[in-house]
Parts: structure tokens; sequence; C-alpha cells
């Protein structure tokens, strides 16, 4: 890219901006039709060899002030091609470094230096001035920046006389430097003669002249060695003044305190004038005692804490950077406790130019418009001018195709290759000049497609896409897109060819899949690309906005479809749009597939929760939100106002309701007077959650505090802070007791009871109650009255069951309740005196009868009658068959007091009854009449008992049952109803009459094999037929052999399974086997259930091939060969163990053992007492162990392991032979052998083994074990135990 060359001049010691020189090699083609500027940049990819480029300066000549011959040196670097010439000026003259003998030059490619080659400063005075580097070749000129050349002579140290000063203590002084003039500005550093700073404070400070300032002075401010060191950088110089000493005398009177005064600067204003970007500094030295403390303020605004810095304890105000809105007036105030001073600063700020836009080095095609835009800012505003390869654009031609705007820039119409030049735009003001170099290169290029061919843009649905046809040219070329599943991409909306030559494609379907191509017209060039269109990523089941207690588990699913053509996608959650990583240390989140776990939920987690589902094509994502809802806090601020004679209203302050609204609010009081009772805090009131007061309504005469509790849809909140306590005052009571009545139980008593009033409701002191009564005829309208504090109340020697009316009245210190209304109530009762008569029964059938009877004289009641009882039982059944007795069952049946018959039905038919009838009150029954006794008449029986069908062929069905439990009369016979099952249901029913009752069974003959049948069969009775007991069935047919055999071969077994046939009757077969190798020798197994379903083959042998065959009636009906997994084991020869004569031999060794056994137990028990300690240090014999090594298997036992521990430490026999060891010791009088087995889970399944003997039983689900004699005459019975 051809850049802007950037330089300032004019300022003294300001140093060149420069943008470093970038090869022309980026491309920015401008497609535009209409005549504007349209710069051309040549991209990397673009091949072009020894393109020529126009001189851009690299490094400017730099503002110098020489204070040694060493320092002269003026660089000037450029680049270009063909590497730019290079030539100077001196103050606005032609300026030839090589001509000058006192000069020497240095020249190299793209490099210009000249240097003195005088030895005196002296001869350097002709040098000084202002320089301009020129840099040009056949593309143009370029200019840098103005360097200004100074001369100067180093500082150096002055003789001066030693300074004393005296001061009395408390007063102010100012200690002077007096550094050297020189055009460098000095560092000041006042120091001792050790060069220890000296100890600055808001009291001692140096100001910007370099003086050393007093405040007020103390004694200990006396020293004779105060140093001014002055620093020059530029020429490493420090010079050290003489010391100066300072006596400070002390007060002979007590030191007096001083108002704050101005010691630098001087008066009560200051101007400062500073150019933009500049470091000022606002100085403010006061003088006082106490010290002063200093605050500065800005008069027309506020002071910038960001733009200004506080230096030299307060005592200057620094602006780094100044700018225009710094300007203005600022102010230092001083006070202490004698008073306050203010100096006032005006701070104008003016700028040397600066660029606010800039001119931009561009290629150009020729007949393009150019607009080259220069724009500057300063204070005063800068003119702008332009020159042309460091010519000024007014003395050069008049050019009708350049035009000037009012604002600067420079318009070049339908350039040529002879317009190619550097163009200068420079502005300058009285505080300086700018200047910039900008490069117009119109040249032509030969078209080229930079795009590489057969580019493949995979992108998914409704997505956009920029096919690339990045071509370059000057002239510009012009691209045509052709291709793809349109007809014509022009009739596309979606289809947006670019001036850029790519193709943009927007809100893509599948339908523009396919090829396209790119060409360059009026020429041969063309790419094409193709354009592949994958199913968009669609989040399927978004997360839900949740809401959760603190402390409960949030978890937001995300479930997301993706194109298969895609990886599978990145889930990436974030929270408020920040990034969530899971959890090491408090497993705060845990991403779990598309779950995102938060686990114990707080506060600090609420938010909304995004989920991106991310391919590398594409990115779908959707929000729920995190709510945390808890139960509300409880109400504040209760206050009780508006008092009433019994309401008072509560107001009160909503707590935090926790993102859970109140639903309402419960109001709660406690009882001061009876805070000892159970009751505590109790409800009063209930009021809706939006409301924050209620009107409480109270009971008189108590004393009263409130609290308040907030529930929502979590639950309740804490209780609030009890309100202040409010007392109601004493009232008569409002009501009286409810509920009177009697409850007179014993006879000749009036027991009055009531419900008793709630204390609450006593609404005074000195509660009780006034009973009244009287009789409701006789004694007239006298009321007998008497007081008690609580029910009941009795009244004797009234008599039996007497009317009485009775009142009760609430009574208290206050007055009484009001006039109680009175009620009706009864002295005791007594049980009834007689029976009903003229009891009559009717039977109306077989199970039911009325029974009737003649009032009860009232007055025999002697009490409330409450009805009749009817006692009902049966005695027994009539029938003849039933031999067994059956309990008599009593039901009485209760009739209300009114009543003189009643009708009773669900009796048993054919059954003796007996009855009676009584009268009862509250007292109890009275006497019963006469008991009457009937019999109910024959009914249908109940259903058989039981039915069960056997098919003995498959065309007969043979039918048992057994007599109904409730023949209800005399059976006679059965009656057998039977029809076939077929869908239509109209299959005719069939009947067949059994006459004799003592037949229990029938066959029925002729069936259809294939059918199903529904048998109903009813006992019968003269009075008719009963309910029938139903069943179906089908006949079972011929058995056969069971289909669809499978056969899973394990190491050495055989697993097989078969399907039997339904309906069919069991068979039985043999499964035959034979291996590969065994010659012919074919085994077979027991009889095998076709109804067992399964089957296990054991003893089978590892690698081995098997053919099977299934027999049934020597019949072959199944047969196939199997493979066992696994390696072949070769079988061991039976050995010599299995002899006879072997066997024989051992029989007689452990019977000699026996023998020795016996007399070692013989000796021991002779051998006399042995000391503990001999028992408990007796030796071991080691040989008497057991040698694991040289047995085969393991033949201890567990008696001989604990045998062992017991006789370890006794001498005897043992000791002394071998015969005795543990190995040969049987305390059960026979040797052990136990042999450890490993067993097969097929031996826990209990599966028989090959046999021809034994046969399983017909019915058996699973075969038995068959345990068949090893072949060493050991049994293989194992007892395992836990």
């Amino acid at each position: 890219m051809l850049d802007e060359q950037r330089q300032q001049v004019g300022s003294r010691g300001r140093c060149s901006s420069i943008r470093p020189p970038v090869l022309p090699l980026i491309l920015l083609l401008s497609l535009a039709t209409h005549s504007s500027q349209a710069a051309i940049h040549i991209p990397s990819n673009y091949h072009i060899s020894d393109l020529k480029r126009p001189p851009v300066i690299t490094t400017q000549p730099g503002t110098v002030t020489v204070f040694s011959v060493e320092d002269l040196v003026m660089t000037c670097e450029a680049s270009g091609n063909p590497p730019p010439i290079f030539r100077w000026t001196k103050d606005g003259e032609e300026f030839d470094p090589g001509t000058d003998p006192e000069l020497k030059v240095t020249e190299r490619s793209g490099s210009f230096a000249f240097y003195t080659l005088s030895n005196t400063m002296d001869t350097m005075k002709q040098y000084q001035g202002k320089y301009v580097c020129y840099a040009s070749n056949e593309l143009g000129t370029a200019v840098s920046s103005e360097a200004i050349l100074n001369t100067d002579v180093p500082p150096t140290q002055q003789k001066e006389k030693k300074v004393n000063v005296k001061s009395e203590e408390g007063s102010s002084i100012v200690l002077q430097c007096n550094p050297p003039q020189s055009s460098m500005e000095p560092i000041i550093h006042w120091m001792d003669w050790k060069l220890r700073h000296i100890h600055l404070s808001e009291r001692v400070v140096v100001g910007k002249d370099g003086n050393l300032y007093f405040a007020h002075l103390k004694k200990e401010d006396s020293r004779n060695d105060y140093t001014c060191n002055v620093q020059y950088l530029a020429t490493r110089t420090i010079l050290a003044k003489e010391p100066v000493t300072l006596t400070v005398n002390p007060s002979n009177t007590v030191l007096r305190n001083r108002s704050p005064l101005m010691m630098r600067p001087t008066g009560r204003h200051s101007t400062y004038q500073a150019l933009r970007g500049q470091t000022i500094e606002l100085e403010c030295i006061i003088e006082g005692y106490p010290t002063p403390k200093v605050l500065w303020v800005r008069k027309d605004g506020e002071l910038s804490e960001s733009r200004t810095d506080k230096e030299m304890f307060d005592r200057r105000l620094r602006f780094t950077n100044i700018s225009e809105s710094d300007a203005g007036e600022y102010q230092c105030i001083a006070d202490n406790s004698q008073g306050r001073i203010t100096h006032t600063y005006t701070v104008t700020v003016e700028a040397a130019p600066y660029w606010t836009k800039e001119p931009v080095s561009q290629l150009y095609a020729p007949g393009e418009n150019v607009r080259l835009d220069c724009q500057a800012e300063g204070i005063p505003s800068p003119a702008i001018t332009w020159m042309i390869n460091g010519i000024p654009l007014s003395s050069t031609d008049k050019d009708p195709r350049r035009t000037l705007t009012a604002s600067g820039s420079l318009i070049l119409k339908d350039v040529n290759f002879g317009d190619t030049a550097i163009y200068q735009c420079q502005a300058s003001n009285k505080h300086g000049t700018i200047l910039i170099n900008t490069n117009v290169y119109v040249i032509e290029l030969p078209p080229q497609i930079l795009t590489e061919d057969g580019n493949t843009y995979t992108v998914t649905e409704g997505q956009k896409v920029l096919l690339e046809c990045e071509s370059f040219g000057s002239p510009k070329p012009k691209v045509i897109w052709n291709g793809g599943s349109a007809s014509t991409l022009l009739a596309d909306s979606r289809m947006n060819p670019l001036t850029t030559g790519g193709l943009e494609i927007s809100n893509i379907t599948h339908d523009n899949e396919g090829f396209y191509t790119c060409t360059v017209q009026n020429t041969n060039l063309s790419i094409s690309a193709e354009l592949e269109v994958l199913n968009r990523t669609v989040i399927l089941s978004p997360p839900q906005s949740l809401k959760v207690q603190p402390g409960q588990t949030a978890i937001f699913t995300c479930l997301s479809l993706v194109d298969p053509k895609l990886a599978s996608p990145l889930i990436q959650w974030r929270k408020n749009d920040h990034k969530l990583f899971a959890s090491e240390s408090d497993e705060k989140y845990t991403f779990e597939g598309p779950d995102l776990i938060i686990a114990n939920a707080e506060p600090e987690d609420e938010g909304n929760y995004t989920c991106q589902v991310i391919t590398n094509l594409d990115m779908a994502e959707a929000t729920g939100t995190l709510t945390l809802y808890d139960r509300p806090d409880p109400p504040v601020l209760l206050q009780l106002t508006q008092p009433k004679q019994r309401t008072v209203t509560l107001s009160w302050t909503p707590g935090d309701e926790h993102n859970s609204p109140v639903i309402e609010y419960v109001i709660e009081f406690e009882d001061q007077d009876s805070k000892s009772s159970e009751k505590g805090w109790e409800e009063l009131s209930r009021v809706s959650g939006n409301t924050e007061r209620a009107s409480l309504s109270l009971w008189p005469h108590m004393s009263y505090r409130f609290r308040i509790i907030a529930i929502n849809e979590v639950g309740k909140s804490d209780p609030s802070k009890a309100s202040e306590i409010y007392n109601t005052a004493a009232e008569a009571p409002d009501n009286n007791p409810e509920d009177v009545r009697s409850e007179s139980i014993d006879p000749d008593t009036l027991v009055i009871i009531w419900e008793e009033m709630d204390k609450r409701s006593f609404n005074g002191p000195d509660f009780k109650y006034r009973v009244l009564w009287r009789r409701v005829v006789g004694s007239g309208p006298i009321w007998h009255t008497n007081y008690t504090t609580a029910p009941p109340f009795v009244v004797n020697g009234i008599g039996n069951f007497s009317a009485f009316e009775i009142k009760v009245q609430a009574l208290n210190e206050k007055g009484e309740g009001p006039e109680p209304d009175p009620v009706i109530g009864y002295s005791g009762e007594n049980i009834p005196l007689e029976a009903p008569m003229n009891v009559d029964v009717v039977r109306l059938n077989s199970t039911a009868i009325r029974v009737t009877w003649a009032a009860i004289d009232r007055e025999t009641v002697r009490g409330h009658l409450l009805g009749y009882k009817i006692h009902l039982t049966r005695v027994r059944s009539l029938s003849h068959h039933r031999a067994r007795r059956e309990p008599s069952i009593t039901t009485v049946v209760v009739t209300g007091a009114n009543e003189e018959r009643k009708v009773i039905g669900e009796l048993q038919p054919y059954s003796h009854y007996t009855l009676t009838v009584s009268v009862f009150n509250s007292k109890g029954d009275g006497p019963p009449c006469e008991m009457l006794s009937f019999n109910t008449a024959e009914g249908v029986p109940h259903p058989p008992t039981s039915l069960t069908l056997d098919s003995p062929s498959e065309t007969e069905m043979t039918l048992r049952w057994t007599p109904p439990s409730q023949p209800n009369g005399i059976l006679i016979g059965y009656l057998l109803q039977y029809l076939q099952i077929v869908e239509s249901d109209d299959s005719p029913m069939q009947e067949e009459k059994i006459n004799d009752p003592k037949i229990s069974h029938l066959t029925l003959k002729g069936l259809d094999r294939h059918s199903h049948y529904r048998f109903f069969l009813r006992g019968r009775t003269a009075t008719g037929d009963g309910e029938p007991i139903m069943r179906e069935g089908a006949t079972t047919l011929d058995g056969a052999p069971p289909v669809n055999i499978s056969v899973l071969p394990g190491d050495n077994f055989a697993n097989i399974s078969w399907v039997a046939k339904k309906r069919h009757r069991n068979v039985r077969f043999h499964i035959h086997y034979l291996r590969q190798n065994d010659a012919d020798k074919w085994k077979k197994t027991e009889k095998v259930d076709s109804s067992q379903f399964f089957y296990q083959l054991q003893d089978l042998r590892p690698g081995s091939h098997y053919h099977l065959r299934f027999t049934h009636s020597n019949v072959t009906f199944f047969q196939t060969e199997i493979d066992t997994p696994g390696t072949e084991v070769t079988e061991v020869q039976p050995s010599f163990a299995t002899q006879g004569w072997f066997i024989g031999l051992v029989s007689a060794i452990v019977l000699l053992l026996l023998v020795l056994l016996i007399l070692c137990f013989v000796r021991r028990n002779k051998g006399g007492k042995y000391s503990v300690k001999d028992k408990e240090e007796g030796p071991i014999d080691s040989e008497a162990r057991p040698m694991k090594d040289e047995t085969f298997g393991e033949y201890r036992s567990l008696e001989s392991d604990l045998e062992e521990k017991r006789l370890a430490s006794q001498p005897s026999l043992c000791e002394e032979s071998k015969l005795c060891s543990e190995d040969n010791l049987d305390f059960n009088g026979s040797s052990v052998l136990t042999t450890e087995i490993n067993l097969d889970e097929s031996l826990a399944s209990q599966f028989s083994r090959p046999s021809e003997s034994r046969e399983v039983p017909n019915n058996s689900p699973l075969n038995p074990t068959t345990v068949s004699p090893s072949p060493n005459g050991l049994t293989n019975q194992v007892t395992i135990l836990d």
C-alpha cells in the first residue's frame, strides 16, 4: 500500500511523525460505475514483476541543538523504485553538502547523511538554519519535514561567593539557586554535603525557578550545606552551586501566627498560555504560620482529576497533554487558622496545526477522478496550501482538470499517466507548519482472477453466503455470474452481485444448491464454485424459565437438531451473556449432555441463561430465566391506630416477597392475661396479600398483642415482631350459653347442662351462670333460680321423667346477658314396663315376611319412646340332606317410635325362624312379647359349589361338580346347558337334564375337537332352577413332539428350549447325542416331558463337535449338530488309586492309625501332671505340621486345625512319634477326607445328568438332578457350608 508521508515543521525541538512505508500489494478495487474516485490497491496474489514505486521518506531529518562538533549529523532516508535521489535546501535556498569542504557526505541507496569535519565550535554557527530534504525518482518528489539546526555552548560552573543567610524563627525565607543560562531546561536538586536530598514538605518546597522556599522557619532549619545541584540531561552535566549557610535565630517571644501570603507567583492574578498537547504547571507557593493548606479549584467548571496532577505537596497543578477544554480560570486557595488568600490563574490554550482528515496515497486507473481530502485544525485556524513534487501549486501551469475546494480538498479529473506525482498538503499558522506527502499513481494492469477455481461453499439454510470472485486489473475488470438452480440470477432478489466481484446470496434455501461460474467480461477468464446447503441448526426444546427455591437444583435442558453432515455441535451456556464453565471445586455448574445443572441455587444465580448450539457453520440459541423464589420476609413497622369500643386498625409495611407475591396475611393475637395457657398465639383474621392495613374486631376486657405472618405459594414467613399491648374495656355479656338441655340419667333427678362459654365471651370480671327451671304443668309460673360457675347443675327429688322448662343466663359485674329462651327438659328415665301386644307374622314369599303389632301405652315407656326392636332368629334349614347342625343366627331389626308394622326381607328360604318384639328407650329395652315361630317356603338353589372339566379324548368332555352350599329346598336334579363359542354369538344352546340329585358328573360325547365351549350348570328344586355356575373349556388333543427347538451350547453343557403345542397332551421323548470322536457311542438322556419347555444337557466336553437326535416312540422328529466352545480336555486314564487292592491297603492303614490314636490318648491321660509353664513353653513339633507341598490336595480338616492349637504346647507321645501328628488324628473315630471341588453354576440349577434308568415325573417343570457314581468310587455329592 502506498502510505501517506506526514511531516511537521516549524516547531523547535519537535521531532517529525513518520509512518513507515509498506509495499503496495493490497487490493481494494472499487467497481462503482460513476466517474468518481476509484483507487487501486494491488493485491499480494496479483502476479506482476518490477512494479515502480514513488519515493517515500522513511527517516526524517531531525531538529538538533549542537553543543559539540560531534553533534552535527543530518540524515534523510527514503524508499522507492527506482531508488530516489536526494537534495537539500537551507533556509529556502538550495544547499549541496557535497560542495562544502567542511562537510562529509555519506550516500547509500535510499539514504543520505552529512556531518562536519571541523574541530572547533566557531565554524558551526554558519550551519545554523532550517533544512528540508527532497527524495525524487521518475514518479515524483517527496518532501521531508523542516529540521532546525541550532548551536549552543554547554553551561559551565561559575565562581561564586559563599552566601550566609540569617533570619528569625517563624519568618519565611527563599534560598536562591540561580542556575546558568542555557537553551536546555535544568533539573534542580537541593542536597547537603553528603549528597542527601533536603527534606521537602508543605513547609519547605522547591519552586520552578529552582529556589528553595520556606513558608516559615524552625530552629532545626539551621545548617551550612544547602547546595543547589543543576542537572542538564542533553549534555549529561551536573553543576553544584556554592553551599548556602542558613542560621535561624530563636525568637525572644512567643511565635506569632501569620496569615497566608503569596511567595510565588506574586500578586492576585497570573496568565498562562499553552499550546495543545504541551505540559504546563501552575505554581502556588505560600508563606504563613501555621503552614497553610492549599486547595485547587476551577472557577468556570469542575476540576478534572483525570487530566490534572498535583505535585510538590499540592503546590503545583500539572496539565499533561493540555487541550482546548482545559482553557479557563483556576484558583489556588491557601488558608490556615489566621486567614485565607486566593490567587487566580487564567489559562489560554492555542494549537499548532494538526490533521483532522488526511489525503490517502492510492493507485488509479486512467480516466478516473481523484479527490484528495486534506483538512487541519489549529488555533488560530491554519491555512491549507498544496505542492506538486515540492513545487507550490500556484507556481505550476494552470490545469482545468485541477480544482481546489473551499475546505482545502484537491480534485483531479480524468487523470492520465502524466498526473502521476507526489502531492504535498501543508497546513500553517503562527505556531508552526505540518506537511503530508500523498502519492497519486496512474497505472494500467491486465485483468486477472485472483480467487481459486473449484471452491466449495457449505452453508446452512437461512444464512448469507459470499461466492468470491476476486479480480484485479486497471482499468477494473467486469465479472458476470451464471449457474445455480435459478434460471437467471438477476431475477432473484436474494442474489446480489457485489462491486468487488463476489456474488452475495441471502436467506439461502436448498434450491440455491449447485454450481456457479464467474467470468471476466470480454475475456476467457473464469472460475467455478459449488454451493452446498445443509439444514439449519434448530433448538427443538429450548431452556424453559425456571422458578426454584434457594438450595434446590435447577436444570435447564436444550435439545437441538443438527444436519447429519455436520460434526457434533458444541453446546455453550451463558449467564447474562457471560460464558459459563464447569465448576471443579463446588460443582456449582455441571454440564451433562444437553442439560445445565445448577446446584444449590443462590440469589446470585438468578439471571438469563442462554443455550448456544454451535456448529462450524451456524449457531442457534435460546434463553431461559432462572428466578429464585422463597417464603416472604415478615412485615415490619406494626402500628395500631383508630381505636374504638371493640375495634382497632392495624397497619404494617410488607417485607420482601422474594419473587413470589404474598397471597394473604394472617393476623394473630396473644392474650396477655392468659400467657400461661396452652393457646399461645391464635389466629384472629386473614386479609388479602395486596392490603397493608386491617380493621380488627376485638373482645371486651382483654389485653392484646398482635403479630402478622405473610403467606405466599412457598410457605409462611416468620412471625413479625409483636405490636404494642392494646387493652379493651369490660362490658356486660353479649350472649348466653348455647345448647342448654337436660341429660338426666338417674330417675328422680333433673341434670341441666349447657355448652360452657369461652372465657373471651365473659366480657368482664366476676362471671357466672344463672340457672332457672320450673315444671311445665302443675307449679305455675314460678321459676326456681340458682347460680353456678360451670355446668352441670343437678336438681334432685323431682320424680321420674317429668317435663321442665329450663334456661341459663350469663352475668358479670357489668350486667347480665340477654333474656334467654326456655327449653323443655326431662328428669331421669327408667326402663319400659310392658311388651307390645297383638304381634303377628305374615309370610309374603320365601324370603320376606310382614310383622305387625299394637302401639304401646306411652305411660308404660317411662321415657322417650325410641322405637321397637324385632329379634329374628334363623334356627335351622328344613333341607333333609344337611346332616351337620347349623348355628343359630339372630338379627335385630329396629323401627321408629311411630311404626306398627315392618316388612323384613333377605330371609333364607326353606328355614325355621323364631321372632320376638320389644320396646326401648334411652334407659334400655322393655320385656319381649311372646315368641312366635314360622317356616319360610322353598326357593331356588344357589349355584353348585364347584365345576371342573376333564377331557378323556379329543371329542369328549367330562364335567364334575359338587352340590350347592344353599339348596334352599329339596334338590330334585340339575340342568346342564352348553354352547359352542363362535364369533357370531348365534350358536344354539344345548341342554341336558339330570333328574337324580345324587349324580355329580356327566360325560358329553361327539364334541368338535377344534372348538371351545361354554358350560352352565344349575341346581333344581320344586320352585325352579337356581343360578348357574359357568366354565369355559375345550377338549385336549392327542400329544405331539415339540416344535421350534433351539440349542445353545456352553463349555460343558447345552441349553435346549422348545415350544409345546397348546391343548396337546404331554409326550415324553429322548435326546440322543454323539461326540464326533467317540466312534458311534451314542448316549441318551432320561425321558423328557414336552411340558418342561427347557432342558440342560450336561457333561459335554469343551471344544468338541456333537450330533444331537430327538426321538419319540423310536421315531426321530428333530436332529442338529453343535460345537461346544473352549479347549478340548484329554481324558485322564483310570489310575491305580481306583483299584480294589489300593483301596484295601488304604483301609488297613486308616485302621492302624486309629489304634495308634487310641494309644496316644491313653498315654496322655496317664502321663501325670504338667506345669502351666511347661504347657505354655512346650516346643512345637515342626514335623507334626502338615506340609502342603508334600500332600496331594488339602487333607486337613477343621477339627485337626483346632486340635493343633490345643496340642501345640502339650508334651506327649506325639513329640516322639510322627504318627500322632495332627494330620493323622481323627476325633470322630474315622479318617476325614475333605476334597475341594469347584462347582459350576449348572449344579445350582439342578439339571439332570444323562441316565437311562431314571424318569422325570410327568408334571415336573424342571429336570431334577441325577448324580451318577464317580469313576474312582468316591461320591460326587458335596455339602456347601456357608
